[in-house]
């Protein structure tokens, strides 16, 4: 594997695109069936680096009385609800950082909504639900604490309706997966440029990326670069264990995982959920494992 300078960069055009009120808007509309035009109902509150999982969310937002928070994912994680339970309690407690939850008083908050966007290879359905108390160590039939997160698989032939309905989202995809096809033929930073140029002769987010095409290209290479070695290495890492069908083939792949996660900026509990996961082990032997390699580097 290639050894590249560790990735602390962690825009994505997605991000990019829908931290603009217009594009956030559209993209609730299309949701919600709704018909806003004022931007200015639309307020912001997007964390910039959540405390547990050290990564940025990708768009969160308030408008009247729904706190928005919307995910882009292109490889697929299970671990969405409990990272958005993270996300929700940063987000509450700025919310209400000027108020005192010890009074005789009820604390109106807004009614929280998640939100996965996924087009990765995965196959997944065209729409699904993710509950927090699917990762809960033993069935519960009414769990005290639930949170919920809809995905939404907006790969082509996918939710076509809402991508009607919001065209940024619409030609978001188109730009996703010209840069997939070209990557199949060039280098990945000529593929990236050359359907970047082709979208703007198109009309594709033309607007968007004449404004800020430098710095979609570079976000696109690493956002790109990123899910091929991931895949790669899931992929070639569980070959490499089945085949030697010894510990020693798996434990070269979790080193390989763990390597790369820690490249790419994942947290230790992270990187050990994404083990366990990958490898099919109990978390608390991905714990030990990831622990090993985790303190070599």
């Amino acid at each position: 594997m290639t050894k590249r300078t560790n990735r602390k960069y962690k825009d994505t055009v997605f991000r990019m695109l829908f931290a603009e009120a217009e594009n956030a808007l559209s993209l609730y509309n299309g949701l919600n069936g709704t018909n806003y035009t004022d931007v200015a109902m639309l307020q912001y509150n997007t964390l910039e680096n959540a405390i547990y999982m050290n990564v940025k969310n990708d768009v969160s937002f308030l408008i009247g009385h729904w706190m928005n928070l919307y995910e882009h994912q292109s490889t697929w994680n299970p671990n969405m609800p409990l990272r958005n339970l993270i996300y929700i309690a940063d987000v509450l407690q700025a919310y209400i950082k000027d108020c005192s939850l010890y009074g005789s008083k009820l604390k109106r908050i807004p009614v929280p909504a998640f939100y996965v966007f996924f087009n990765g290879q995965a196959q997944l359905p065209e729409q699904m639900e993710l509950k927090l108390s699917d990762a809960f160590e033993i069935p519960v039939e009414n769990p005290a604490l639930e949170l919920k997160v809809r995905v939404l698989n907006i790969n082509a032939g996918m939710n076509e309706e809402l991508k009607a309905k919001c065209p940024v989202l619409q030609d978001y995809m188109a730009y996703v997966d010209l840069v997939r096809a070209y990557a199949e033929e060039m280098e990945l930073p000529e593929a990236v440029a050359r359907a970047v140029d082709e979208c703007i002769r198109n009309g594709v987010l033309a607007e968007f990326l004449q404004r800020q095409k430098m710095e979609v290209i570079k976000v696109s290479i690493y956002e790109y670069d990123e899910e091929r070695e991931m895949r790669l290495i899931r992929a070639d890492e569980r070959e490499l264990g089945m085949e030697q069908g010894i510990q020693q083939g798996v434990q070269q792949g979790i080193g390989s995982v763990v390597a790369l996660c820690r490249e790419f900026g994942f947290s230790l509990d992270e990187t050990i959920q994404r083990v366990a996961k990958d490898f099919r082990i109990a978390e608390a032997d991905a714990r030990r494992s990831v622990e090993k390699f985790w303190n070599a580097h």
